[in-house]
């Protein structure tokens, strides 16, 4: 039981760390190259009006009016709260101008190997999986619920502070034995936790940005400048097409 406990706890920090950095990939994906996109969006329109113009034609009226559609599209929760909201409710930084707290916002994908480290050793030792009365499950709940807080902004200082906060506090009971039908029912859990966990994995990993930071799993920010050249020179390449076609 042991064992599958301390692999369980792996497989979370895995899974919360991957969580982390589809979370602020996503977002500075879109802080950083939202603009460009819109960029891209307008040319095409712009290119595929100056060629209607030009042609007359029915089609190319066609797709000038479905591009020129796509770059005023219906605005969904986020854009009509300017970044305030989003489906599932206040993006942190909002929640943390409301509560007088700093704003933090993601400056890189993937927090510093420091961070990671301690993060890692405090989950280890203070997961909730490891009580065994329902008061220490709770207290290492909201514990672990600021340690994942402080990792998603990559804050090293309050890990640590946090690591020093749990070695100052109470010593947890010492483990007795269970009756071997607890232990049978403690595994079960066990084993229905890991296929949880196994499912929110695949989405990650199957979500588009989840794809994107598998192609590059060993430096993910270094993606998003390898995307924004690409994105530049597009820019680049249809502004020099469009110049063409209205010259």
């Amino acid at each position: 039981m042991l064992a599958a406990e301390q692999a369980l706890i792996e497989f979370e920090i895995a899974v919360e760390t991957f969580r982390v950095e589809v979370e602020n990939f996503s977002r500075l994906h879109h802080q950083r190259l939202g603009p460009m996109y819109a960029r891209l969006d307008e040319l095409d329109a712009q290119i595929a009006e100056a060629v209607a113009a030009r042609t007359g034609a029915p089609e190319d009226i066609r797709k000038a009016q479905e591009a020129r559609a796509s770059v005023l599209p219906m605005p969904d929760v986020e854009e009509l709260f300017h970044g305030w909201m989003g489906s599932d409710g206040l993006f942190p930084e909002a929640q943390a101008m409301l509560t007088e707290q700093s704003v933090r916002p993601p400056q890189k994908v993937r927090p510093s190997e420091e961070a990671r480290r301690v993060y890692r050793d405090l989950v280890r030792r203070a997961h909730p999986d490891l009580a065994r009365d329902d008061a220490e499950r709770e207290r290492r709940d909201a514990f672990i619920a600021r340690v994942n807080a402080a990792y998603a902004a990559g804050d090293e200082a309050a890990l640590r502070q946090l690591t020093q906060e749990w070695e100052a506090g109470p010593v947890p009971a010492e483990e007795r034995l269970s009756a071997s039908e607890e232990l049978y029912a403690r595994l079960e859990w066990l084993a229905e936790r890991k296929e949880l966990l196994a499912a929110v994995a695949a989405e990650l990993e199957e979500s588009a940005i989840g794809a994107m930071i598998k192609m590059a799993p060993q430096d993910p920010d270094a993606l998003l400048d390898e995307i924004a050249e690409k994105l530049l020179a597009d820019v680049a390449e249809r502004e020099a097409y469009l110049a063409q076609l209205v010259g």
